[in-house]
């Protein structure tokens, strides 16, 4: 399993990728599979650990991205004929060492940061297997053995009376995520606003965000653990997920929907996929539509939003749809 080393496997709060490999690799132990995972020497697994990074490079300025990259990445290769199946949940650049082993090769593509890399996939679409994280995130110049969505740890996820008079926006603070449209929805629906997550664009958040942060009405809260995100999730009303992007995959989608929670989001990318409308929340394309969706909210059965994650969104059917295809692709 070669996870990202921006940040430790299972990250500390965001670190999506992580969370994914981290989740795979636990679920795949516990059925008695024999996993080594490749990541940061300060990750915590029940599988074998090897690790070149000591720590995350987002999180450590000292390590030095490419270096780290290179030996992260060679030591699975050169243990290649070690294992039945590498499960690549990095990112485009592993596939440049996929013709050099004769071990199959797993690739998981999380999105694609630009149309600049799609080169590289298509470089290897003869021989790769690739799992696209939704329908909506497949490209049409490559080939897939499988759409995977993600799965969570629900013992992680109370689900919560969301009676805690907020709503909640919880992500990386970046234009695409749409804060500055959450904040504006919970002024015109007279609720107030708690904002979790890590700022990507400090630019955006001083202009857009920050001016309307009092601690009353707009609470800022930082990056959240695993704890006060379930807390944050649980009393929430709704999480608010306003994209402006065509967006692989709403982790945090999921993670309110197994908190019991409601989405209110805009239906781009997978987000269709993941949020029923009128039955776990509702798809919106405006603010206006967004204040008046806040507004249906006691219409939602809160005990409907958990029964979809336990359904569709567990670890357990994860790690079923990966080790299907793993035995598949290792004959």
């Amino acid at each position: 399993m070669l996870a990202s080393i921006a940040h430790r496997t299972p990250p500390r709060s965001y670190g999506p990728w992580e969370q994914v490999a981290s989740t795979l690799a636990e679920g795949l132990v516990a059925r008695g599979h024999d996993v080594t995972l490749f990541a940061t020497a300060d990750s915590l697994t029940r599988a074998r650990l090897h690790a070149e990074a000591p720590a995350g490079y987002e999180e450590d300025p000292s390590i030095d991205v490419k270096v780290c990259e290179a030996l992260h990445i060679a030591a699975v290769f050169e243990r290649g004929a070690e294992f039945d199946v590498i499960s690549n949940q990095f990112d485009f650049l592993p596939l440049s060492y996929s013709r050099l082993v004769d071990t199959p090769v797993v690739t998981t593509i999380h999105g694609f940061s630009s149309d600049r890399i799609l080169p590289v996939y298509r470089a290897y679409d003869d021989i790769a297997h690739y799992v696209s994280i939704s329908d909506a995130n497949r490209h049409p110049d490559l080939t897939y053995d499988a759409t995977i969505h993600h799965g969570l740890d629900l013992a992680q996820f109370t689900p919560g009376p969301g009676d805690g008079g907020y709503l909640l926006f919880l992500g990386r603070i970046h234009p695409d995520k749409g804060t500055h449209v959450a904040v504006e929805v919970a002024r015109r629906s007279g609720m107030p606003l708690v904002i979790a997550g890590v700022v990507h664009d400090e630019t955006y958040f001083r202009t857009f965000v920050e001016p309307f942060v009092d601690g009353s009405r707009v609470r800022f809260v930082g990056s959240v653990g695993p704890a006060e995100r379930d807390r944050l999730l649980g009393g929430a009303a709704a999480l608010l997920h306003l994209i402006d992007f065509e967006e692989p995959f709403g982790l945090s989608v999921v993670e309110a929907l197994a908190a019991g929670t409601p989405v209110v989001a805009t239906p781009r990318g997978s987000l269709p996929e993941l949020v029923r409308d009128g039955v776990t929340g509702f798809l919106v394309v405006d603010a206006d539509q967004a204040v008046a969706a806040v507004g249906r909210l006691p219409s939602i059965d809160r005990h409907r939003c958990r029964r979809e994650a336990e359904s569709r969104f567990s670890a357990a059917r994860m790690v079923d749809d990966y080790e299907r295809l793993f035995r598949a692709v290792a004959g």
